[in-house]
């Protein structure tokens, strides 16, 4: 029996979930691992919730990520990592980016944000909460807080052996490459 790594990701609509398990994908794909990737877009383009799962080892024959089943959750916002920590394995581990987005109903004071999300989490699952926004924000652009949050999921995984520079050019335009490598470094030695 081979051992199979699945990771689920979740966040919001616009977040780059998609880009960055493409990105991930692609890096195993290269380093000679059967890669599976699905996506759930919902309402992403309404700021809705996306998960994209990826499956990876000798063989893998599913996408699929069932509840219980995950090695590793990477959440791009705090309630996301709430909403998907039950996909997580017993002795899973959740990496976490401190960050918000309001939903509608919290958008239009219908319901209040959550507090405590992470000491809620932290009690559940080992926890790895990621500053994402704050290096996006040295780095210049708001946006990369994807690829940060990939670099850490790098280091979690101990894939340092892997073509990221190949990967990250083959799936940005080039005009972001330098800006998203930058990002990938910031989150690989956070």
């Amino acid at each position: 029996m081979t051992e199979i790594t699945s990771i689920l990701f979740a966040g919001v609509g616009g977040q780059g979930i998609v880009l960055t398990s493409k990105i991930l994908s692609s890096a195993l794909i290269q380093a000679g691992y059967d890669v599976k990737m699905s996506e759930v877009h919902g309402m992403a383009q309404r700021g809705g919730s996306v998960t994209t799962q990826v499956r990876f080892g000798e063989k893998v024959f599913s996408p699929i990520i069932g509840k219980g089943e995950a090695d590793i959750l990477v959440a791009f916002e705090k309630i996301e990592a709430m909403r998907y920590v039950d996909y997580l394995k017993l002795k899973g581990k959740l990496i976490a980016n401190d960050f918000k987005i309001p939903s509608a109903p919290i958008f239009s004071a219908k319901v209040k944000y959550p507090r405590g999300i992470f000491a809620d989490l932290e009690g559940k699952v080992y926890t790895k909460r990621v500053h994402a926004a704050e290096a996006a924000k040295e780095l210049g652009n708001m946006k990369v807080q994807n690829i940060i949050i990939l670099g850490v999921l790098a280091k979690v995984l101990g894939l340092n052996n892997l073509d990221w520079k190949a990967s990250i050019k083959k799936e940005v335009k080039p005009e972001f490459f330098d800006l998203n490598l930058k990002a990938f470094e910031a989150g690989y030695y956070m």
